[in-house]
């Protein structure tokens, strides 16, 4: 089944290159169809990153404290709870994403925030974990944010990102691996897994397909943060 107009147009709008308000507007009136539009997508993200954080988390993670990176309406912290994370605090840019995560009553705490142009409203090593699925991407967080991330998270602590390998988003996605690699080559943290995945979602162009399948691919990283390194003895 062929991509509906409207919903094609919407995820173009939101990838495309407007000005920063132009896309809060964006996303503000697309959080009442959303879930209805990344169904149709068949959009994989959400369930992807949960089972990879998931699979990398080394005890139950009922206590572990989540932060959950443009949270949009919600869907990642679904699929978290469903594996046992419960408490979960998410920010967003969007007042209207963030009205639809409230009403599921799955967070703790939400805040409003843009990531890329201020830092996150949370204090630094405050979390067990930080994910960032479906936002870094062409028109969305820049790569540079990456660092602000790891600063809100504990020493061991996990990173569950995700992007897109579409041909529109290549660049972007050559600039974020940049970051990651010199991230670790720096110690700062350590790769986990790296899940390569064909079907992410429906494309919204056949110059977007992946191989004329009619769906573009995606990527699952999971990086574990340094602890400190302990003081010499002198």
């Amino acid at each position: 089944m062929r991509l509906p107009a409207a919903v094609r147009e919407r995820v173009v709008a939101v990838h495309g290159g407007a000005g920063l308000l132009e896309h809060l507007r964006l996303y503000d009136s697309w959080a009442t169809c959303y879930e209805q539009d990344v169904a149709a997508l068949e959009y994989r993200a959400p369930h992807l990153a949960a089972a990879s954080l998931a699979f990398a988390f080394p005890a139950p993670p009922a206590e572990a404290r989540l932060l959950d990176v443009a949270c949009g309406t919600g869907l990642v912290a679904r699929e978290l709870h469903r594996r046992g994370f419960r408490c979960l605090h998410g920010v967003d840019g969007s007042a209207g994403m963030l009205e639809r995560a409230r009403s599921t009553g799955l967070y703790q705490e939400l805040r409003q925030c843009v990531l890329g142009r201020e830092p996150l409203p949370t204090p630094a090593e405050n979390y067990d974990a930080v994910t960032v699925v479906g936002a870094l991407g062409e028109g969305q967080v820049p790569s540079a944010a990456v660092p602000e991330l790891l600063r809100v998270t504990k020493p061991g602590g996990f990173l569950c990102l995700t992007t897109r390998s579409n041909p529109s988003n290549l660049r972007y996605k050559a600039e974020l691996e940049a970051v990651l690699e010199e991230l670790e080559g720096q110690g700062a943290w350590q790769k986990v897994l790296v899940q390569e995945v064909e079907r992410w979602e429906k494309a919204t162009s056949e110059v977007e397909s992946t191989q004329g399948t009619g769906y573009i691919s995606g990527v699952v990283y999971v990086y574990r943060k340094c602890p400190v390194p302990p003081l010499e003895e002198g």
